[in-house]
């Protein structure tokens, strides 16, 4: 959002179902950054009905949907809320979009959703196929697209903030293995890369960000250490708690089938895209089946036929 400002958006709407973060960046927003058309909706992207009164009122233009359950961990015991949440938030978002004529709608998934290993990076898979699903349908100049990207530093949830917790508690620091990688960027990169993902208009496409070199956990635990004044293995001791059901030793950004085109821009690739399941509908529907009946093994079983290669199914 505040990427957005210097844009001068006519009327800006957040919506999500947390209320202290939408409390938080309305505040900012008429306090410091003193925009007046703003419009702040308590909602969840489950409810259908919600979202298309809010469609009704609103007419929104360009959609950036960032609405999603996100920690590995914690979806591979929860895989229906994964599902649920992730896929059939992603549908109705997007079908909604397409009825009401939205221009631009760029849907942020991940890494994970690379030849996924967790429940959480399939549920982004699949919700990249629905937005493509939903580019087929779209009226000419409107552009339906994905973002996919790695780590956002300082981002909730993300590792940085648990490292300096760890640090001020004295340690140790938890790294899951020695050999774990990731990709990383900040914040407005992430966000200035998303905004000309969607300036760009390409309808139907996945967006690769380039995240340059993959950077090991420990060399940033390490980092971390020293810039808070301590040294490693003598103030503060790095532990290795091992790795985490549904957790990659490193994350990838393409599948081997895809491969990249440039873009207008340097930092941007575009996944050449696969095609969709011919049975799509059917299959979104078993899964969702599968996840109101809270059934894990039907689930992984559902997202192995949606997915090629999927090592969590």
């Amino acid at each position: 959002v505040r990427q957005i400002l210097p844009f001068d958006p006519r009327h800006i709407i957040l919506l999500g179902r947390g209320e202290n973060s939408l409390f938080q960046i309305e505040q900012e927003l008429r306090n410091i950054h003193h925009v007046r058309s703003l419009t702040t909706v308590v909602a969840d992207v489950r409810n259908r009905e919600r979202l298309r009164r809010v469609f009704e009122t609103h007419s929104p233009r360009v959609i950036f949907h960032a609405a999603a359950h996100k920690h590995v961990p914690l979806m591979e015991e929860n895989p229906e809320e994964a599902i649920l949440n992730n896929v059939f938030g992603t549908k109705n978002l997007a079908e909604l979009a397409l009825e009401h004529n939205v221009e631009v709608f760029v849907n942020i998934s991940t890494d994970k959703a690379v030849n996924p290993t967790s429940v959480m990076g399939a549920s982004k898979r699949v919700a990249e196929m629905i937005v493509r699903s939903a580019a087929e349908k779209a009226l000419p100049g409107r552009a339906f697209v994905s973002v996919r990207f790695g780590n956002v530093l300082g981002s909730r949830g993300s590792v940085i903030p648990t490292f300096k917790e760890q640090i001020r508690r004295g340690g140790p620091v938890t790294v899951t293995h020695p050999e774990m990688t990731r990709y990383f960027m900040t914040i407005p990169e992430a966000a200035q890369l998303v905004l000309q993902a969607g300036g760009m208009k390409r309808n139907g496409s996945v967006f690769v960000l380039d995240m340059g070199q993959p950077v090991k956990i420990i060399d940033l635990a390490a980092d971390l250490i020293r810039l808070s004044g301590f040294e490693p293995g003598t103030d503060i001791d790095i532990v290795f708690s091992g790795i985490r059901p549904g957790e990659k030793l490193f994350e990838e950004l393409l599948t081997a089938e895809e491969g990249t085109e440039a873009s207008r821009f340097k930092k941007i690739f575009v996944a050449r895209n696969n095609g969709l399941p011919a049975e799509l509908p059917e299959l979104l529907e078993e899964l969702r089946q599968a996840a109101e009946e809270e059934n894990g093994r039907a689930i992984r079983e559902k997202l192995g036929k949606l997915i090629p290669h999927c090592q969590v199914c």
